[in-house]
């Protein structure tokens, strides 16, 4: 059965319902999964628990859940680049679980990797550590952490064959790798369809990980911190 779907509202059709927890790609707005986010929102289920690093900004990416109120808690390692995200977990309407960014991205490691928990020193004496099993390893105490598995994953690649191999550009990577392989059933929308199979060699995400493949609407990119220097006289 073929992968690739028409539409990014298609690749979702079956799979959103309220209460799921759905695991994002991206960092900031780096690399998010626009059109699926987008699907998510427009289909109008609630209850949500996002997993991402961040909530994006302000009325973008991730900002629209929070905006059209469809999200009841986030587990992720940022709050800073959206005033609502910070808004709503002040105001207790959202439930927010911080965790290191390090640690938030080995959960959805071992996660994928089919890992139920496992110990890091992260955290250990701080609030994260808080109700959680502690063991000692060689004289250190260490944190029990539990891997994510989400009923969907939401991710942005570069480039897909048909199989669903897929490949990333620069820091767009990001998260996308890891979120790829933590999801029951994993939504990957592609800037670039190859004609024919990637080099074994370049691939990131191998395609068994990948269920459902749209081609990105073409999009400007929004740049969520614009800096410039001066050119340089010769």
């Amino acid at each position: 059965m073929s992968k690739l779907r028409a539409s990014a509202r298609e690749a979702l059709a079956d799979v959103l319902r309220d209460g799921i927890t759905i695991a994002v790609g991206g960092f900031g707005l780096c690399g998010i999964p626009s059109d699926l986010i987008e699907v998510v929102r427009d289909s109008g289920v609630t209850g949500l628990t996002v997993v991402s690093n961040n909530m994006g900004v302000d009325g973008k990416g991730l900002g629209l859940l929070l905006e059209s109120k469809q999200v009841e808690k986030v587990i992720a390692s940022y709050v800073g680049e959206n005033s609502l995200f910070a808004q709503q977990y002040l105001d207790k309407t959202l439930d927010v679980e911080f965790v290191p960014q390090g640690t938030l991205a080995e959960r959805l490691r071992a996660g994928g990797a089919g890992i139920a928990a496992f110990y890091t020193r992260t955290g250990v004496g701080t609030p994260v550590a808080e109700g959680k099993p502690h063991a000692e390893f060689d004289g250190r105490t260490y944190v029990q952490e539990r891997g994510i598995v989400a009923d969907v994953a939401l991710v942005h690649a570069h480039t897909a064959d048909r199989a669903g191999n897929l490949t990333y550009r620069a820091s767009a990577r990001n998260f996308n790798p890891i979120v790829a392989t933590c999801g029951r059933v994993t939504a990957v929308e592609v800037e670039h369809l190859a004609d024919d199979h990637l080099d074994p060699e370049r691939i990131v995400t191998p395609g068994i990980y990948v269920d459902r493949l749209v081609v990105a609407t073409q999009r400007t990119k929004d740049i969520e911190k614009r800096t410039v220097r001066p050119r340089a006289t010769v």
